[in-house]
């Protein structure tokens, strides 16, 4: 397990969140998921490999893991939620509603928030890939850069440079 996955399980743990661990490394993304993003940064597969589940406080905000993606929880929101909801605001507009398909092949969400509205956390894939970026209502695919790579989101939050409810 990488460094900063341990330091930050170790860290959210202190701090209330709900964070599980998996037993066996091994990761089974569904197929839908390993094909649509085929270029997913290591230390996030990483963070997959050892993170079954973390949960902020609040209960309000969360990251996606392997079971998110396998759509194998109860959670009422699916690992792609935001896309769904900017498909259905463009159903009967094909240009647009293939800007958004094009757009979320390009962003892996790794972080769900329902707090203060709906945003998200994601990995670029494809201009610079590794970033993390964070979107938000009304407009998801408007979005703005926040942590080079995985492990400098970690230390974000960790520090408070980055408050996450």
């Amino acid at each position: 397990m990488g460094s900063k996955i341990h330091e930050f399980n170790l860290w959210a743990e202190t701090k209330g969140w709900v964070i599980r661990t998996k037993s066996s490394h091994e990761l089974n993304l569904d197929v839908h998921v390993s094909t649509r993003y085929n270029n997913i940064p290591d230390e996030y597969l990483d963070f997959l490999r050892v993170v079954k589940q973390c949960v902020s406080p609040s209960e309000q905000t969360w990251f996606l893991c392997e079971n998110e993606y396998n759509h194998s929880t109860d959670t009422a929101f699916r690992w792609n939620e935001f896309e769904l909801l900017s498909l259905e605001a463009a159903a009967g507009d094909d240009q647009w509603t293939s800007e958004i398909k094009t757009w979320w092949d390009h962003y892996l969400p790794i972080v769900i928030s329902v707090h203060g509205g709906y945003s998200f956390y994601a990995i670029d894939l494809i201009n610079e890939i590794g970033t993390i970026v964070r979107g938000e209502e009304p407009e998801f695919e408007e979005v703005t850069k926040v942590a080079e790579h995985l492990d400098e989101f970690l230390q974000l939050i960790m520090s408070n440079s980055l408050v996450i409810e």
